[in-house]
């Protein structure tokens, strides 16, 4: 009798699939939790046109400007012009009457001749003294030559003599002062108008008298210049100014108009100043004088003392290497920076030469279109994982 045969075993179709799904969570989990690029900002470093600047304001000035004041002191005659007028050397721009001598009163007139009535007889009187003095040195000369008086008579005598004729020279004065009292204008009299005239052409720049009124010598009238010859004043720190010479570049800016104008460094003062800044510091400041060189047509509009934004070039080149001054940073005392390779961050130390305030030339370090990382921080180290952004 046979014996049934064994059943066969069934076998369990996919029964691999919980494995995989394990090991997909566990590489998923492993990618979660790897650590992910950091996010950076970056600019490539370029060939290009680079200058260094110093900006700082300053303001226009005419080159040659007079100031016209009143030569006597009298009634100012309301001047006609107004700021703008354009006048021409000798013009006449303010006409003057100048103050007379108040007529005396009765009492007054009677005071002064009386005190020129005893000045000529006070006058007299010194005279005759003098020559009576006179008279006495030539005699006792005489005796003296003959060795009749001692030498101190013949010096006193000398003495009275010169005495005597100081007295008439007081006496001629004190004189001449009552006579100039009593030739006095009269009421009615008139002075004559004394014309003021412009020295230079050009335009009045400010009326400082306009209304009839009156002045004493030496009072500002107006001023008056040519607006067309025009400069510029900057103020610069000191040690700016020191590396300046006669004809460098400047660029004025924010003036008004579309465009800057182009101007070239005149002087640098000699003597600088202090100016406390607008944070309570002190400055040593010089004056920075520069022509401008923009044709007269192309800044009509630009005038006396009017503010510009001044750009001096210190230096300027075509091409040089550059990338932006986010860029770089300072490891120790030198300059450094991140260039992004395969997708990581490398440290490159870098030599580092002019700057314009928003780029840096590159003399060692990096080559042309190397990718660094702008603003790195804290949270890019060297070998860091990135990931460049654009902003």
């Amino acid at each position: 009798m046979t014996s049934p045969s064994p059943t066969p075993k069934k076998t369990r179709p996919f029964r691999w699939l919980p494995y995989a799904g394990l090991a997909v969570l566990l590489v998923l989990l492993a990618l979660g939790l790897r650590p992910r690029p950091a996010p950076v900002e970056t600019a490539r470093a370029a060939l290009g046109p680079l200058r260094a600047t110093v900006s700082e304001e300053g303001k226009t000035r005419i080159r040659q400007r007079y100031v016209v004041s009143s030569p006597v002191t009298g009634q100012l005659r309301r001047v006609p012009f107004k700021p703008g007028a354009t006048i021409a050397a000798g013009d006449v721009v303010a006409l003057i009457e100048p103050l007379a001598a108040s007529p005396l009163d009765t009492r007054s007139r009677a005071l002064a001749e009386a005190r020129r009535d005893s000045a000529v007889a006070s006058l007299d009187k010194t005279r005759l003294s003098h020559a009576l003095a006179a008279n006495e040195l030539r005699r006792v000369e005489k005796m003296f030559a003959d060795k009749t008086v001692s030498p101190q008579d013949y010096e006193s005598a000398q003495m009275r003599e010169t005495t005597a004729a100081r007295e008439v020279v007081a006496a001629e004065g004190v004189l001449r002062s009552v006579v100039a009292e009593l030739a006095v204008v009269g009421a009615d009299a008139t002075a004559a108008l004394l014309e003021v005239r412009a020295p230079t052409a050009g335009r009045v720049l400010h009326v400082f008298q306009e209304s009839e009124r009156p002045v004493s010598a030496g009072t500002p009238l107006l001023d008056v210049g040519d607006p067309a010859d025009l400069e510029v004043v900057i103020e610069l720190l000191s040690r700016d100014g020191a590396a300046l010479t006669a004809g460098t570049r400047v660029e004025l800016d924010q003036w008004g108009g579309p465009q800057p104008l182009e101007g070239r460094v005149r002087l640098v003062e000699p003597a600088a100043f202090t100016k406390i800044s607008a944070l309570g510091v002190e400055e040593q400041r010089v004056n920075v004088v520069a022509d401008i060189t923009t044709p007269l047509a192309e800044r009509l509009s630009l005038g006396d003392n009017y503010r510009v934004e001044g750009r001096v070039i210190v230096w300027e080149s075509e091409q040089v290497l550059k990338v932006p001054v986010s860029a770089l940073f300072r490891r120790g005392s030198d300059w450094s920076a991140f260039v992004v390779r395969n997708g990581r961050a490398v440290l490159v130390p870098v030599s580092a030469g002019r700057s314009s305030g928003t780029e840096t030339q590159v003399l060692g370090g990096l080559k042309a279109d190397d990718e660094v990382i702008l603003y790195p921080g804290d949270r890019v180290q060297d070998g860091t994982r990135v990931q460049p952004v654009k902003l």
